[in-house]
């Protein structure tokens, strides 16, 4: 096994480790569940890079590439759902897991085409910005409950608006989701065959 997809693959294990730090009940767990999250994301751009400036690319690393990324996603968003402090709907997590699919069927119907459907720079920026929602959120929860807040006695104020801040982000990244998924199934509607 080359050394991208042993990033791969160390991006999947790291998902457990995500999930047993954001539950477990020990000080500054979200501050490592945080830590975990955002040393997957960045295998998750080193492994691309790696297997392509090294010619490593492999039919396991591509299988394997867009699930990790897929289920590192899909676990943090779940678990703000569960997370009173996030209150974070489950329609933007069921738009989502719901693009992800239609992207993952297209991408197969391309295939059987011998087309490789790669991403676009929709895609790509719905994939940063989701990133970058989620190490936020994390990086506000281990603010206000790892480290209290650092005693600030922020006020009903801060927590309401910050509030507001992480729903539009949740939002913003949902939005760009649906804009890349309907990009995304234009380009390759071609491939679906309505008649069969």
């Amino acid at each position: 096994m080359n050394l991208a997809n042993k990033l791969t693959l160390m991006r999947v294990i790291l998902v457990v480790f995500f999930l047993f730090f954001i539950y477990i009940d020990i000080p500054y767990h979200f501050l490592f569940a945080l830590i975990v999250f955002a040393g997957a994301s960045i295998t998750d751009a080193l492994d691309g890079h790696i297997a392509r400036k090294n010619n490593l690319i492999t039919n396991f690393g591509k299988f394997l590439d867009p699930l990790a990324d897929k289920v590192l996603v899909m676990a943090a968003l779940a678990v703000f759902v569960e997370i009173d402090e996030v209150s974070m709907s489950a329609i933007p997590l069921i738009i989502i897991i719901s693009r992800e699919f239609m992207v993952s069927g297209l991408r197969l119907f391309a295939a059987n085409s011998g087309v490789v459907a790669a991403a676009g720079m929709w895609g790509k920026l719905k994939t940063a910005f989701t990133m970058i929602t989620i190490i936020g959120i994390l990086a506000w929860l281990v603010f206000v409950y790892d480290f209290s807040g650092f005693n600030l006695n922020l006020g009903d104020n801060f927590y309401n608006i910050s509030e507001i801040c992480i729903s539009s982000m949740i939002w913003i990244s949902t939005l760009l989701t649906i804009i890349s998924g309907v990009l995304y199934l234009k380009s390759y509607w071609h491939f679906i065959d309505v008649d069969k």
